[in-house]
């Protein structure tokens, strides 16, 4: 991990004065001040009580594009970086920070119906979710733990198994700031910024969800700016898999330009798990991978639009074609 200059001392309250006067009077920070500030963030220099100030007038003013730009620079020097395995599509990236509420968390089905198709998948997030129940429980019931290193989850993807890799291993100082979730009680910009990690240094597909429109705008506008690739849309409780009831639009950003891929339309109901939690889900899980279980349509979209953007395929109908016919079997057996 290459990191910054130590960031030189800096008059919080002066800072927090510029952000802090609300969603209209605030002012966004410039890239560059931006980027310091969140460096400071991350190796723990800015003083508690001034950490929080800042933390809740990001939430109420929202990131501006550059600050958001100035954010991921000062991220991306402190995580760990990971190589793409050789010979194989682009790793398909999937933060997992929601975990699931009120419908069940269907994200590790969608990673091992990507890794069964020869898709390099990278999770990562956190291991606990106040209360949710997240990725790496369901993972854990499907016999899959987190990597205990980088080189693990490196040596997972190589092997094409899926690769689930801690918050507080991909980068400490990130997850130290969600974390204060706990005692902010809301999410913040730690959050947003976690959907932008690429641990392959633009060598991955992120697929990035948002739960609110304005969100949904926000990063359209930072991947327009940076010409970054990502598949964008709104996800199921925040995580980055289709909803099943509902198949939502999801968008190629590429290039500085956005294509949408899928579009959204209402979903027959499907069949779902009984109940939300992990061994529930994770049983219902086996039971699709098997074939007892219908694969929802939505997700039958999904995989196809990440074939398609991870170079699995050569245009969106080779994928969708590619995707049916990985779940066929799965359709007939019911």
């Amino acid at each position: 991990m290459k990191r910054s200059e130590p960031v030189m001392e800096t008059n919080w309250g002066t800072l927090i004065k510029e952000i802090g006067r609300g969603a209209h009077g605030a002012r966004a920070l410039g890239e560059e001040n931006a980027y310091r500030m969140f460096a400071a963030m991350l190796d723990g220099a800015v003083p508690e009580l001034e950490l929080g100030g800042i933390m809740i007038a990001l939430r109420i003013k929202g990131e501006s594009v550059a600050e958001l730009r100035g954010f991921q620079r000062a991220a991306a020097e402190r995580m760990q970086h990971l190589v793409a395995p050789a010979g194989a599509p682009r790793p398909v990236v999937l933060p997992s920070y929601n975990g699931a509420r009120r419908q069940p968390n269907l994200l590790p089905l969608l990673a091992l119906l990507l890794a069964r198709a020869g898709c390099p998948v990278l999770i990562h997030g956190v291991l606990d979710d106040f209360g949710r129940v997240t990725s790496t429980a369901i993972l854990h019931e499907l016999g899959i733990e987190p990597s205990a290193s980088a080189a693990e989850a490196k040596a997972a993807l190589a092997a094409g198994r899926v690769a689930f890799l801690a918050d507080e291993l991909l980068a400490p100082g990130l997850a130290r700031l969600l974390a204060l979730r706990k005692r902010l009680g809301v999410r913040g910009s730690a959050h947003t910024l976690a959907k932008l990690l690429d641990p392959f240094a633009g060598r991955g597909l992120r697929v990035v969800s948002v739960t609110h429109p304005d969100y949904q705008v926000r990063m359209r506008d930072y991947f327009a700016a940076t010409g970054e690739d990502a598949l964008l849309m709104r996800g199921s409780e925040g995580e980055p898999f289709a909803n099943p009831r509902r198949q939502p639009q999801i968008e190629l950003l590429r290039g500085g330009k956005s294509s949408v891929l899928v579009e959204q339309v209402e979903s027959d109901a499907p069949m779902l798990p009984a109940a939300i939690d992990a061994k529930t889900t994770a049983e219902w899980i086996r039971e699709a991978l098997a074939g007892a279980q219908p694969v929802p349509e939505p997700l039958v979209q999904q995989l196809a639009c990440c074939f398609y953007a991870a170079g699995r395929a050569e245009d969106f109908n080779q994928a969708l074609a590619f995707a049916r016919e990985l779940v066929r079997p799965i359709a007939q057996a019911h």
